[in-house]
């Protein structure tokens, strides 16, 4: 993925703009200074994301601000707002001594959120049969044929790089109508299930198998059959995290 910097605006100063005697004006340039000070730390959040996701800051690598602040041309503020929404989604951590650096995801904590994943996303399939409409059911139906494709054209690789609503799992979490359930899986897992498939070898991957369990949950989902959903959507999670099982496994094998 090419870097791209972005030079964000920077907010003007309402006394040089002849607005400083007059309260409601001064007051309405300060909201607006706050509105743009908001939207830089949204769009250098996702920036954030997307080079941590996409490997340009390795795992484990530390982060400097002041070296973030000059890259993007952003002030300290919006910077640290940035930081913390990136920690709170799991993708950097603080360290005593060192300071910010990217999470390196472990095989160990892979197999956690699998399990998590497992439990939460089986239940998500199970209320979207109740809540899912037609419209929806219909555009993940066109979402997998255009996967189908993909597969047959790159041999599966940007099935498993699909994101936001192009993503098969995403879209169901989104139709369970639960926001908990939404909160957690798409916020707090999610980027970090995007930074293990962009960095993940592809010959641990299964495409056209996985691809198979979709079409099989979107039939379970098309009869409104909760506990298909759940049972096939937790079994097609299952097996995922036994293939991260199993690497962990041989990886110990021959260390020793």
């Amino acid at each position: 993925m090419t870097k791209q910097e972005v030079a964000f605006e920077t907010v003007d100063n309402p006394d040089e703009n002849g607005i400083a005697n007059n309260p409601v004006s001064k007051d309405s340039a300060l909201k607006g200074a706050d509105a743009k000070e908001l939207t830089k730390s949204e769009n250098l959040t996702e920036q954030l994301i997307d080079l941590i996701v996409n490997g340009d800051y390795s795992a484990g690598s530390k982060i400097s601000e002041p070296e973030l602040a000059r890259r993007f041309g952003v002030s300290r503020g919006p910077l640290r707002e940035a930081m913390m929404r990136v920690e709170s989604l799991g993708l950097v951590e603080r360290v005593p001594h060192v300071g910010a650096r990217v999470v390196a995801l472990t095989q160990e904590k892979l197999i956690e959120i699998y399990s998590v994943r497992e439990a939460l996303e089986g239940m998500a399939a199970r209320l979207a049969c109740i809540h899912i409409t037609d419209k929806e059911i219909n555009a993940l139906q066109q979402l997998l044929e255009t996967h189908q494709q993909h597969i047959e054209q790159v041999d599966g690789a940007s099935y498993f790089h699909q994101q936001g609503d192009f993503d098969f799992h995403y879209r169901i979490i989104k139709a369970s109508r639960n926001s908990k359930l939404i909160s957690l899986l798409c916020d707090e897992l999610y980027h970090l299930l995007r930074m293990y498939r962009y960095q993940s070898q592809r010959s641990h991957s299964r495409p056209q198998q996985a691809l198979r369990e979709h079409f099989h949950l979107l039939a379970a989902l098309k009869e409104r059959d909760g506990e298909l959903a759940e049972m096939l959507m937790r079994r097609h999670i299952m097996r995922s995290r036994l293939l991260i099982e199993q690497q962990l496994k041989d990886d110990k094998e021959i260390a020793s």
